[in-house]
């Protein structure tokens, strides 16, 4: 299994550096191999749940609010893999061996440990500090 993480989500929403190389790599993949967590999907909500309340007129309101419908329309494609009891008992194993890495990303490093699965991430140096963690960039 595939895991992408929160940039990677980003990159195949928006575009960017990478964003071609990525899709076309993951275009191999069997639709059933690829997933992303739902601590991605909590980080990005709080980006837009800040972009939204920042949005001061009718017209910035109603534009946060269709970008965030394609938001959600986009995570509605793919598996989302949870922050379940084996990921929980994980991310405790990694936080006494006080591994130095945020909070997000080592709950997104649990989440794919528990199964067994590859990392699609382009934050390589953080996650490559997780032991027993497999990290991939797609996006050269």
């Amino acid at each position: 299994m595939l895991v992408l993480d929160t940039d990677h989500m980003s990159l195949l929403e928006w575009g960017g550096k990478g964003s071609a190389a990525l899709r076309e790599r993951l275009a191999d993949a069997a639709p059933d191999e690829v997933a992303t967590t739902i601590i991605s999907y909590e980080e990005q909500i709080r980006g837009w749940m800040t972009y939204i309340a920042r949005a001061k007129s009718l017209g910035q309101q109603l534009e946060a609010y269709h970008r965030l419908r394609r938001h959600l329309d986009n995570y509605r494609q793919i598996p989302i893999l949870d922050f379940d009891e084996n990921a929980v008992a994980e991310f405790q194993n990694l936080r006494q061996m006080k591994i130095r890495i945020g909070m997000m990303d080592l709950k997104i490093a649990a989440i794919v440990l528990s199964r067994d699965a590859i990392l699609l991430s382009r934050n390589l140096v953080d996650y490559r500090r997780v032991p027993g963690l497999r990290v991939e960039d797609w996006t050269k």
